[in-house]
């Protein structure tokens, strides 16, 4: 893969960031065989604008508000890493991370033994943006930067389209600001489900802006909160639900009726435990409408709804119970699927986890 350099980033937060309690993480990162440090490694954590790169010894060193991340550490010729951490972490100032060298013949007989799709972007490039970038007003301003570096595989026996990225891809959003760095590992969508899956570590840049753009971008991404899967994961932390415009609802597996849930912190289905997180598991399929905002025009027309509707909805499908950090940070991701309003904005519309409006 190759590698991520990133800059140490350096500027102004906002008072809401500030207000709030920091931590710092650091430690080395090491070849797994040889144990020798490498120089320029980058390490940032995924979903934010957070990450710097290793000095001559292998250290690193950043400082995050407090709450939870996904940690990721790549360099050429190694395996990426990714681990869970927050500010409670053992040793969080000390960490060695160790890599390893990828095995590069696994790879290519992957590759050999795949149908790939020739002229891929041009069958499927649409299709990929749609799925991936999203088809929102937001969307519309984004844009893919080095398509070549994307590969469609198509199965027929499965029904299956593949998508894997040879090198980091780079997306431009206009809309809020962002230049967004990509690993991708894989884009995949099931056509007999309607189902997509894709995994990836996505690292989060600010556009350089005249004064005009960034209050453009200011109010976009102002904007893009309002209803967000951020906002209510930090909301139901906070316990902030109702003033937040939330209301939930429980969909019953086998009549598919919806329910009022008066209470959404009753402990059968909310538990603050150790350290400041919160704990989520429904019965069922969880209903969340969103009061304070309509839904784009482009999704109703999509979804044959009426023009005049005037509230959100989005579904959540938990597998597992799940926690969540005063960041809105969650996990684990693979027990969560979403559908609705959420499952129709996709990367378009996305924020960092470090972003407060």
């Amino acid at each position: 893969m190759q590698k991520l350099w990133l800059p140490v980033l350096a500027f102004l937060l906002p008072l809401a960031i500030c207000a709030q309690k920091n931590f710092h993480v650091g430690g080395k990162v090491i070849d797994s065989n040889s144990r020798q440090s490498l120089q320029g490694a980058s390490v940032f954590c995924q979903n934010t604008t957070i990450g710097t790169v290793t000095d001559s010894s292998g250290n690193f060193h950043m400082t995050l508000s407090n709450g939870g991340y996904d940690l990721v550490v790549s360099f050429t010729g190694y395996e990426t890493q990714s681990i869970r951490i927050n500010n409670v972490t053992p040793d969080i100032s000390n960490l060695i991370l160790e890599l390893k060298p990828k095995e590069k013949s696994l790879e290519e007989v992957s590759i050999v033994a795949s149908n790939e799709v020739k002229d891929g972007w041009t069958k499927y490039g649409q299709f990929f943006f749609d799925n991936f970038i999203g088809r929102t007003l937001n969307s519309k301003l984004c844009s893919i930067q080095n398509p070549e570096t994307l590969h469609f595989f198509f199965s027929k026996k499965k029904n299956r389209l593949k998508v894997i990225a040879k090198d980091e891809m780079i997306i431009v959003n206009k809309a809020l600001g962002y230049r967004i760095r990509y690993q991708l590992d894989s884009f995949i969508y099931e056509y007999s489900g309607d189902k997509t899956l894709y995994t990836g570590y996505p690292f989060f840049e600010e556009m350089q802006s005249t004064a005009d753009s960034l209050d453009g971008w200011r109010y976009n991404r102002a904007m893009a909160y309002k209803g967000s899967l951020l906002q209510f994961m930090r909301a139901y932390h906070d316990s902030t639900l109702n003033k937040a415009g939330f209301k939930l609802e429980i969909i019953n597996d086998n009549t598919d009726k919806a329910s009022p849930i008066y209470n959404p912190y009753d402990t059968s289905m909310f538990s603050i435990i150790e350290n400041n997180k919160a704990e989520l598991f429904f019965p069922g399929k969880l209903r969340v409408v969103y009061s304070k905002e309509k839904p784009e025009t482009a999704y109703l027309q999509a979804n044959r709804m009426p023009l005049q509707t005037p509230i959100q909805i989005s579904i959540l499908d938990l597998n597992e119970s799940i926690i969540i950090e005063e960041n809105g940070y969650y996990f684990d991701q693979k027990d969560i699927l979403t559908l609705g309003y959420w499952g129709w904005e996709k990367m378009g519309d996305f924020l960092p986890y470090d972003y407060y409006p």
